[in-house]
């Protein structure tokens, strides 16, 4: 089966829906298609809908787990950081991808200014301003093992 045609199939059929750019994904489990989506920024009017973060939150649903570590995604186009962190918190260990950063760049979507950020050549983009003293963000550790241990066990695969 030619995963990255059926991430490619559902980015034309996204784009002519007018649901986002030119960007998909197809995300596999063992052989199986779990999902294969389109980016959905514009339909959605969503910045973090990127096809790689619609394909993860959408297999995430459908298998009921937040643990993707037996599945791999074709993406049209190399993953931005933001997708890949989803793709990390999600356990896959393999991206597949056709068009580079640099083909997006060409095309008026480029990404370099979220990878200058975070391999530290440019922090002029983002001001991040650590703030200490709130007991209540402190507390929240605590509150939150009082009421979801299990969740903790579903997150950590347990």
């Amino acid at each position: 089966m030619n995963y990255m045609k059926m991430a490619a199939d559902a980015t034309v059929a996204g784009m002519e829906k007018n649901f986002g750019g030119p960007f998909g994904a197809t995300l596999v489990r063992n052989g199986e298609v779990i999902v294969s989506v389109s980016n959905t920024m514009m339909r959605d009017t969503d910045p973090s809908a990127h096809a790689e973060m619609v394909a993860v939150r959408e297999a995430c649903k459908k298998l009921d787990t937040m643990d993707l570590s037996d599945c791999e995604i074709y993406a049209t186009c190399e993953p931005c950081p933001m997708c890949v962190g989803a793709i990390l918190w999600a356990g896959i260990k393999t991206v597949y991808y056709s068009n580079t950063r640099e083909d997006a760049a060409k095309h008026g979507f480029s990404d370099m200014h979220l990878r200058n950020y975070l391999d530290g050549t440019d922090h002029s983009t983002l001001k991040m301003i650590h703030t200490e003293g709130c007991p209540e963000c402190d507390a929240l550790w605590q509150t939150f093992d009082e009421l979801h241990s299990n969740v903790r066990e579903k997150v950590d695969g347990k």
